[in-house]
């Protein structure tokens, strides 16, 4: 394969190098059949294949830094439950005060935001005239409940595109609810 890469490669030098004349003289001779190309669609298959793994590690780099945050806080909740069967584009960490403290790199990507820009901030900062307010009551509600819900609502990027956002919190626990971590995802 690489010595049939090489003589390609050579191939493309030499006939490169000759005259209109002299190409014409040969042109017969040089048999593009015999090269072997790969399919347009094995490419695709390859990379959706290839785009497929590399969102599946970079989650489960975003778990393991979670993770981390867990040791840190010393949570009681079993953090792999937490993210059985689930899929995300960004986390959230917030303080019982709503405050981020943590954001995962794809929620940059996700909202536009940095992590320092959100940190310290509360969520209200994504949301604008087209999210409903009965969905923030509700959010609200269960919050103050500590139980765990997901709901779906509209944020808006830095650029101020909305949206739709789900979104699943769990609380996280030591001998109390200490934070919310938020599992987004955008939605339809």
């Amino acid at each position: 394969m690489k010595k049939n890469l090489m003589n390609m490669q050579s191939l493309d030098i030499y006939l490169s190098s000759l005259s209109m004349e002299e190409y014409r003289e040969i042109e017969d001779d040089i048999r593009v059949s015999e090269i072997k190309l790969m399919p347009l669609r094995s490419w695709d298959i390859y990379n959706d294949y290839y785009a497929r793994q590399l969102a599946f590690l970079r989650q489960q780099n975003t778990i393991n830094s979670f993770k981390e945050l867990a040791k840190k806080f010393k949570w009681k909740n079993d953090i792999d439950a937490v993210f059985k069967d689930k899929t995300f584009d960004a986390l959230v960490l917030t303080n019982k005060e709503a405050k981020i403290e943590w954001v995962s790199e794809g929620f940059s990507e996700m909202t536009g935001y940095s992590s320092r820009f959100a940190v310290n901030k509360t969520p209200h900062f994504l949301q604008g005239k087209e999210t409903d307010k009965a969905v923030l009551e509700r959010i609200r509600q269960k919050l103050s409940r500590e139980e765990p819900f997901t709901e779906v609502l509209v944020n808006y990027k830095k650029d101020q595109t909305p949206y739709k956002c789900e979104i699943s919190v769990i609380p996280l626990i030591t001998e109390n609810t200490t934070h919310y971590l938020a599992l987004e995802r955008q939605a339809g």
